[in-house]
């Protein structure tokens, strides 16, 4: 099963927003919201709610496929999230997420007990490749105790 299968049959709210898993690697995720109107704004466009979302479930995706060999030792956890909305989004929208930090500290930290944070940045864009909104998310690995 690929990260985006695995996400998207354990957490309900990307099924129920019919999120597309494009890419999933430890370097990248992209992750694309189809274009439904059930989940359109005042405006006509993507619900700002539905883009954070989206922008959330791509950090998630590059979280378990940069860390998903850490899964029996921590659990992953978003510790804080900060989004800013660009410019006017209308159809299709995806996000890119990058992670923030190289994997090898990440896992050091963890080695030597610590219990370490991570930023990973997003771009959510247009089908025209128009940035709309960017966010930060701040992971965690939580050891099992």
């Amino acid at each position: 099963m690929s990260v985006g299968e695995m996400l998207a049959a354990t957490v309900p709210m990307a099924r129920t927003l019919g999120l597309e898993f494009l890419e999933t690697t430890p370097e990248r995720a992209v992750v694309r919201l189809p274009d439904h109107s059930d989940y359109h704004n005042h405006v006509g466009g993507p619900h700002a709610g539905a883009m954070f979302t989206l922008a959330e479930s791509a950090s998630g995706a590059i979280v378990i496929a940069a860390f998903g060999d850490q899964l029996t030792r921590a659990v992953p956890l978003a510790v804080k999230a900060e989004i800013g909305y660009k410019k006017l989004a209308m159809g299709v929208v995806t996000a890119t997420a990058t992670l923030g930090r190289p994997i090898a500290d990440v896992v050091a930290e963890l080695d030597a007990g610590e219990r370490p944070e991570f930023p990973v940045e997003i771009a959510i864009t247009r089908e025209d490749g128009a940035v709309t909104g960017e966010m930060t998310v701040v992971w965690t690995l939580r050891p099992n105790k």
